[in-house]
């Protein structure tokens, strides 16, 4: 397995620096961000779509530091029911493009979420009553997310793309095993997993047995750790509206990797991703209020470096 980053963790350094710690930690490779729900501090889409000569400065200055891309993240609402929804979209469309001639086998995204009809703002349906929540849920499947996703699917296969790689993700229509497969199943294997655990810890799933479930869809993998906080969540439940930052409030937050589960937890996720077949990178999503974002970025590297297997096996079956 590899140690890669997201670029956002880092998103105070400028390009060379953020590759020059990069290098200094011991990664392998980079995730970058190019637009929506972020600011994409390390990437101009539009300037390396629209000049081949930046777009090749660009993957060199990469490579010169020993790295590598290991997907373009587009992480956003493209289906969201208001205005901001086309915009995301198309960032989402732009980026495949700048995948498919960069030569980044994968574009990382969420599944999106719309409205209910006439909605301004998306509608997150986790519940089966009042009766309305199914009937709203199925239209947003059959009118929305369907056609969406086919046609998406259709054009990134057009130009090279074969690995779209979705987070399961609260606020999303895809955010558990169920719901993931009931879209790969419809609009086929080009769609995939980028795998996160920590989403699935705050909802209370287990991400270890997700893995054993979906392993052969996971084609990306985030290495991002969820704290639970026992008294809060004792209280309220891991239904959580309080700030980000208020950590010490909230039943559940980001936290730096092993400040939430321990390392051997760390270990048997790496392990079970080593059954399933994966063997490629964990890219480290350092989203800790608490600790600076270098020292968390550290200390994560640290434990991946101590949880994760480098090495293919050589054991050979003695003759029978």
């Amino acid at each position: 397995m590899k140690i890669g980053l997201v670029t956002d963790s880092l998103s105070h350094l400028a390009f060379d620096d953020l590759l020059g710690t990069a290098a200094e930690l011991g990664l392998d490779c980079l995730e970058f961000a190019t637009g929506n729900w972020s600011s994409a501090p390390h990437i101009d889409i539009d300037k390396l779509l629209d000049s081949p000569a930046q777009m090749r400065e660009f993957k060199a200055r990469i490579e010169a530091h020993g790295l590598t891309i290991s997907a373009l993240n587009a992480n956003g609402n493209p289906l969201h029911p208001g205005a901001s929804g086309p915009g995301e979209a198309a960032v989402v469309d732009k980026t495949i493009e700048l995948a498919s001639r960069m030569g980044v086998e994968r574009v990382n995204l969420m599944s999106g979420l719309p409205g209910a009809p006439g909605d301004k703002h998306p509608n997150w349906i986790v519940s089966a009553w009042p009766p309305e929540t199914g009937k709203i849920l199925e239209w947003q499947w059959q009118e929305v997310v369907l056609p969406y996703w086919q046609q998406l699917v259709k054009t990134a296969n057009g130009r090279g793309i074969n690995k779209l790689c979705l987070e399961m993700h609260g606020g999303q229509v895809v955010y558990n095993a169920a719901s993931f497969r009931r879209l790969r199943e419809a609009v086929g294997a080009t769609v995939g997993l980028n795998f996160d655990p920590s989403h699935l810890l705050w909802m209370g799933a287990d991400p270890l047995a997700v893995i054993r479930e979906l392993g052969d869809s996971i084609y990306h993998v985030h290495a991002k750790d969820t704290w639970i906080n026992p008294q809060p969540c004792a209280l309220n439940s891991r239904l959580e509206i309080l700030h980000h930052s208020q950590v010490a409030q909230r039943s559940w937050s980001y936290v730096t990797l092993g400040y939430g589960q321990s390392e051997l937890w760390w270990r048997q996720f790496c392990y079970e991703l080593r059954l399933a077949g994966y063997d490629d990178v964990l890219s480290i999503e350092h989203e800790d209020m608490t600790l600076s974002r270098y020292e968390g970025v550290k200390k994560s590297v640290e434990l991946l470096q101590r949880c994760m297997p480098v090495e293919v096996s050589d054991y050979e079956l003695p003759p029978i």
